[in-house]
């Protein structure tokens, strides 16, 4: 089926179709046509993620073996975010007992995807940064392209088609394997390559067609989602069929097991240190594309006294972007001196997390090169963190008390608003006075951090947290 034609029966104009066959071209002849050939795997161990029993596809020259009830997680690194969201369905498809599979697209270098989604990639991290450094470049290009450009269909008719080169990629799986895509690229390459179990985990709360991929069983974590995405609400100047029954489905936030399943003990924990007057753990986590180091400086700045008084405790998580680090111990003085680090020490970093009541530092800088360890070590440190400061993109959904700071592209927006409105975060603070203004508030009147956790059971208690057992449950059922 012709995908690019037409989207959900909706016709695309015969420009778009053009302008999609001149880009799937320009790719093919800038990375090569390998549509010929067919890539085979072997299952290896991802460290990191032993704990979930997720193993990852690294290329082979024999054909695939999979164990009984494999679930592959398709995914790509654009920021954290994919990779975040994959790693919480394979903590949920452990804990249903079954076998995760990583199927990462940008990890196969010789493969025509792997370097157009490269390619894709550090356009969109490029993008991000400058976002942040150009007040001009944002307003009036990557705030409209990240809200109103990706939402248009006919930017998914061409993604359509560009993404039918992905398909050598899937030659070594059976048809009917459950595939599970926290990108649509993945979604549209295993669709393209003919399997019948795909489902499209969308990741943002603003309706775009960019993450439609005809043919896949949809997913969105809240009611405005699926009504925007159902609808195709503002997708075309002109009125939309919608979307047909059973192809898109509100199923919660997507977070790890690990997380759902201490969810009550962690929270009582977070009241424990409030009702002691204990100092405030904020974490702060550099994003996958390593934009936003100025606003880092400004809070940072801010919240020297609080740290020196011990009222506060901040925990700087760099992924892995080392870059940011160097920028902030020039520009803070005597930041490094006052910084306990764990760079590139993962066991020494894990045994951290385990005896955190008895840090007494001030400040803390975790680094870690290996992408998985950058990723993960967020959600290890999280569970006892009080408070996570950050941008509203992945960790708007996930159960901790949040702050949002300034959002890296329009299409964010709508996480802080969702968690505002639900009572779990804050609204988003975009300036110097408003990310004051909340810190002061946040350290000084406790009954919100408490509301924020109060609220957080709620969610609990009406499953809201479940959403990755239901994307698996819809793979496999």
């Amino acid at each position: 089926m012709d995908r690019t034609k037409e989207v959900f029966g909706n016709p695309i104009s015969k420009k778009t179709i053009k302008k999609a066959e001149k880009s799937k071209k320009k790719f093919i002849k800038k990375y090569s046509d390998d549509s010929n050939h067919i890539y085979h795997y072997r299952l290896e161990e991802i460290p990191t993620l032993k704990s979930i029993n997720t193993k990852n596809l690294n290329l082979s020259d024999k054909e695939l073996k999979l164990p009984e009830k494999s679930v592959v997680i398709g995914n790509i690194r654009m920021g954290f975010g994919h990779y975040r969201i994959a790693i919480a369905i394979a903590s949920c498809a452990n804990a249903l007992g079954f076998k995760p599979i990583w199927h990462d697209l940008s990890q196969y270098p010789t493969s025509t995807a792997s370097k157009i989604v490269k390619h894709q990639n550090d356009l969109y991290s490029f993008g991000s940064r400058l976002s942040q450094k150009s007040k001009l470049f944002n307003k009036f290009y990557w705030e409209p392209l990240n809200s109103e450009g990706f939402k248009k269909l006919d930017f998914n008719a061409i993604d359509q088609l560009v993404s039918e080169t992905y398909a050598p990629l899937y030659k070594d799986f059976p048809k009917d394997l459950p595939y599970i895509g926290t990108h649509v690229w993945p979604s549209q390459g295993a669709v393209h390559a003919g399997m019948t179990k795909v489902i499209n985990v969308i990741p943002d709360n603003w309706p775009m067609a960019l993450h439609l991929a005809e043919g896949s069983i949809h997913t969105v974590q809240t009611p405005f989602a699926y009504l925007g995405y159902k609808l195709l609400n503002n997708f075309s100047k002109t009125k939309l069929k919608e979307m047909p029954e059973g192809s898109i489905y509100e199923t919660g936030y997507y977070i790890d097991h690990e997380l759902v399943e201490n969810l009550i003990n962690d929270t009582e924990e977070r009241f424990n240190r409030i009702n002691q007057d204990k100092p405030l753990r904020i974490l702060l986590p550099v994003g996958g594309a390593g934009a936003g180091k100025e606003i880092f400086k400004e809070i940072i700045e801010y919240l020297l006294p609080y740290i020196e008084y011990k009222k506060v405790q901040l925990f700087l998580n760099f992924g892995d972007h080392l870059n940011v680090f160097e920028y902030l111990k020039k520009e803070i003085r005597n930041l490094e001196s006052k910084t306990t680090k764990y760079f590139n020490d993962y066991p020494k970093y894990q045994e951290l997390v385990k005896t955190l009541d008895k840090a007494d530092g001030g400040i803390y800088a975790i680094y870690h090169h290996d992408i998985y360890e950058a990723v993960y070590s967020t959600n290890l440190i999280m569970r006892h963190m009080d408070l996570l400061m950050t941008k509203p993109s992945e960790l708007a959904y996930y159960p901790i008390p949040k702050m949002f700071i300034k959002r890296v592209g329009g299409h964010e927006k709508y996480g802080a608003i969702h968690s505002a409105e639900i009572g779990d975060g804050t609204f988003e603070c975009d300036n110097l006075e408003t990310i004051t203004s909340m810190i002061q508030s946040l350290i000084n009147q406790k009954e919100i951090l408490k509301q924020m956790n109060k609220n957080i059971l709620k969610l609990h208690q009406n499953k809201r947290y479940h959403g990755g057992y239901e994307v698996v449950k819809l793979a496999t059922e």
